[in-house]
């Protein structure tokens, strides 16, 4: 029951869809219907408003900080595990919003702060550099995403490094039309307002 639970909880916190409340808060434009049609931070960025796409950021890594956070702290640490799945699929597939939501970078990374913060940091400094040198959001969350189980299977995390095997094939899978636009020269870049 408890797995189930802290699952559920975390399925639900994951599913708050922060892009697009921030953005019709301040009066913008339904992020789903500009750019990628993503809910996600780097979608809300293309709107031009900065601040709207860091707050998307930091409540999106949030709610899957928190999943983890609240089952580890309640229940069994396999618990917090089962809660960062739940928060990840939430923020995929939220049932407010027909279960079409973002690419799960930013919870990605709330889960990850959540259950081995060590491995965050990793993770922010592989996306940071390839982001620099690329300026593209989606090449640098591929390449951060594919080495952060391998980097928590070498600090001793086999576990966690397990569950985000899981949850870097997904984010990949969630990203497949953004490797298409990589692959042509499509891809829209870091910055880039939508037309």
């Amino acid at each position: 029951m408890i797995p189930a639970l802290a699952f559920v909880v975390g399925y639900l916190l994951g599913s708050i869809p922060f892009g697009l409340i921030l953005t019709r808060a301040a009066g913008g434009p339904d992020v789903r219907t500009i750019g990628s049609g993503n809910i996600g931070a780097t979608n809300v960025l293309r709107t031009g408003r900065k601040g709207l796409a860091a707050a998307t950021l930091l409540c999106d890594a949030f709610k899957g900080t928190a999943a983890v956070l609240l089952a580890a702290h309640y229940a069994k640490p396999d618990a917090a595990l089962v809660a960062g799945l739940g928060a990840f699929l939430g923020h995929l597939f939220p049932v407010w919003l027909k279960f079409k939501g973002g690419k799960g970078v930013a919870v990605y990374i709330g889960v990850l702060i959540g259950l081995y913060w060590p491995a965050a940091l990793i993770f922010c400094s592989i996306w940071i550099a390839v982001a620099a040198l690329s300026r593209y959001s989606s090449l640098a969350a591929l390449i951060a995403s594919a080495l952060t189980p391998f980097a928590l299977w070498l600090v001793g995390q086999p576990r966690t490094a397990a569950l985000f095997l899981l949850l870097s094939a997904l984010l990949w899978i969630m990203h497949r039309a953004n490797i298409a636009r990589l692959l042509n020269g499509s891809e829209g870049k870091i910055g880039a307002k939508a037309a």
